[in-house]
């Protein structure tokens, strides 16, 4: 039996929950999966399998700014993130020696390879996105972004090849790293897809899907539970916060839930007529997954979300608007010029490449 160690970034649990379809195949190979993560990622992966053996394993702390100057916080950083990222590194070589593991696939932790055994790393941001005030930086980035990544076994891109995917230059940079494989989206929803979504008689108005780094979770949480209350439409609200099991009603028509199991969230969005969210790129895997026209509003100054906002409310798929101005009502008005999509990966491409590595 093969020893898989899982390891996905905790900035927010949008990595953890695209790990969700990775640690199914890798079971079903009859591997043994241990998940190494921290703060959110670690509550909600214990939760998705209480069976598998849970490590603690923190990594970078970064808070998010409450105004826009992320990109300006982060550069200022990167001398943080490399020496992060040693440190990073020795700790998961000692927590391979102690587990005995055979392979390694990290979900953006850049620390997370070994030097002798099969390591992937996953992720959809091989062209970093950055404001005009640092563009003359992005070269740079770019040739550190692939020296990370050339010490993994492989690159895993969640996205498809063709049409530039779901992801644009992110995941469709000018030239691949030479280990790079595209495996196609990744939702926690692929492994059941047998009943279609039914828009026409949904059960709830709307559907909020709250996530990502603090304090931007909260601030937008206050700002959408303000606007709800002046509006008597049916909502679900999953507030992003796995730690808690606090559920409870607002004004007969607010369902609010501090966390919902895999099942439950493809349930309650299966019965939602529009999902409202951030535009990371977890989120929008699942709504594309599961067909639902969608809302999303960007997590100030994070380029990507950004980007991705744009490009895809560019390509007339989904509607977004910044949240310094986000108005619900008209978003909602607005986005029914937006129909949204609907792209099912079989996962096919990445049980090729398990199977290819494992053996």
């Amino acid at each position: 039996m093969k020893k898989i160690l899982v390891c996905p970034l905790d900035w927010g649990i949008g990595h953890a929950t695209r790990c969700v379809p990775v640690i199914r195949k890798l079971l079903e190979t009859g591997a043994e999966v241990i998940i190494a993560a921290d703060n959110r990622p670690f509550d909600f992966l214990h939760k998705e399998f209480p069976s598998l053996q849970m490590i603690r394993f923190a990594g970078l702390r970064i808070h998010y700014p409450k105004n826009s100057g992320m990109a300006l916080k982060t550069l200022q950083l990167a001398p943080g993130f490399m020496l992060s990222f040693r440190q990073e590194h020795r700790r998961l070589l000692k927590i391979a020696g102690e587990t005995g593991v055979d392979m390694i696939v990290s979900d953006n932790r850049y620390g997370c390879w070994h030097p002798y055994k099969p390591s992937i790393l996953i992720t959809h941001q091989l062209e970093f996105q950055v404001p005009p005030s640092l563009r003359y930086f992005k070269g740079i980035f770019r040739r550190v972004n692939y020296y990370y990544i050339h010490h993994f076994t492989e690159c895993w891109i969640p996205d498809f090849e063709i049409h530039r995917g779901i992801a644009g230059d992110l995941s469709h940079p000018g030239s691949l790293p030479s280990n790079a494989r595209y495996i196609g989206i990744l939702s926690r929803f692929s492994h059941d897809l047998t009943v279609a979504p039914d828009v026409s008689r949904p059960v709830y108005d709307l559907m909020v899907m709250l996530s990502g780094p603090e304090p931007q979770r909260s601030i937008l949480e206050r700002k959408i539970m303000g606007q709800l209350q002046n509006i008597n439409l049916q909502t679900i609200l999953v507030r992003g916060v796995p730690e808690s099991e606090e559920d409870y009603i607002v004004d007969d028509h607010i369902h609010i839930f501090s966390h919902l199991d895999t099942a439950s969230m493809q349930e309650y969005m299966r019965q939602s007529a529009c999902i409202v969210g951030r535009s990371g790129y977890s989120t929008i895997m699942d709504v594309i997954t599961l067909g639902k026209p969608a809302i999303f509003i960007p997590t100030p100054g994070q380029a990507e979300q950004e980007y991705l906002a744009r490009y895809l409310m560019e390509k007339k798929i989904y509607f977004s608007m910044p949240q310094k101005t986000f108005d619900l009502i008209y978003a909602l008005e607005l986005s029914k010029n937006f129909p949204g999509m609907v792209i099912r990966n079989d996962l096919t491409a990445l049980e090729e490449r398990i199977r290819a590595l494992l053996a």
